[in-house]
């Protein structure tokens, strides 16, 4: 009997007990609800780099500047991720690249071109220098409906080693002679400058030794014509007649 009494004692505790936890369990999930999202995954905080001010323009460079400079070399490294559409070789996903630096856009022989692209070759009568930039940035902003859905390549340098890289390929396209510098701005007059030569001050005082002639009234002198002050006639009357 004892017994009994003491496993009905440690069974009720044990019940007891899970029903506590399971009440937690569930005042918890009530409390701290979760959300569920709809791809599992870590959302990573990049603090934006302002450096201070506007970026710069993103514009394309003086070729006759960077060209004679540029890496070659690390544009063949660049050129790797684009094996997989171009080669030099032959027309694949894309078209042959070799020469295209120079060649009219959308006339590669064998490549069935997209119409957009078609329409910017008739548009512009070469790849040059500047629209390579533009368009490897961006293909799809650059020229919109082109079969080229690579998403571009975002740093200049990059833009700039590969474009000497695929000059260096059959590139057609003369390096131009660099852009003449800027010249000075003007400086601004400070107060105390000698004036150039001929120019007439503003404020030029009067020429010294001049004589200002006093207005003369309309028949006869100061004091005799309209305008004047009258004169008092009225005489003395301690002074004599006249006889």
């Amino acid at each position: 009997m004892s017994d009994s009494l003491a496993f009905n004692k440690y069974a009720g505790a044990v019940l007891a007990t899970g029903f506590v936890i399971a009440l937690l369990v569930n005042a918890s999930g009530m409390v701290f609800s979760q959300e569920k999202v709809a791809k599992a995954g870590y959302k990573v905080e990049v603090a934006e780099e302002t450096g201070g001010g506007a970026p710069a323009a993103d514009v394309p460079p003086d070729w006759g500047t960077v060209l004679p400079t540029a890496d070659a070399a690390a544009g063949a490294a660049v050129f790797e991720k684009c094996k997989s559409c171009h080669s030099l070789t032959a027309n694949g996903t894309g078209p042959n690249l070799t020469g295209v630096v120079g060649r009219k856009p959308g006339t590669e022989a064998g490549f069935a071109y997209s119409d957009a692209m078609k329409a910017f070759g008739e548009k512009n009568a070469v790849w040059d220098y500047d629209h390579l930039y533009q368009f490897i940035k961006g293909p799809q902003a650059y020229v919109n409906g082109t079969k080229m859905t690579f998403v571009g390549l975002k740093q200049p340098a990059d833009r700039i080693n590969i474009i000497a890289y695929l000059r260096s390929q059959g590139g057609t396209l003369p390096i131009p002679a660099p852009k003449p510098a800027a010249a000075p701005a003007a400086p601004d007059a400070k107060a105390g400058d000698k004036p150039a030569a001929g120019a007439t001050p503003a404020d030029k005082p009067a020429a010294t030794g001049s004589t200002a002639t006093p207005a003369t009234g309309a028949g006869g002198p100061a004091g005799n014509g309209p305008g004047a002050p009258k004169q008092d006639k009225t005489t003395d009357a301690a002074s004599p007649k006249p006889k």
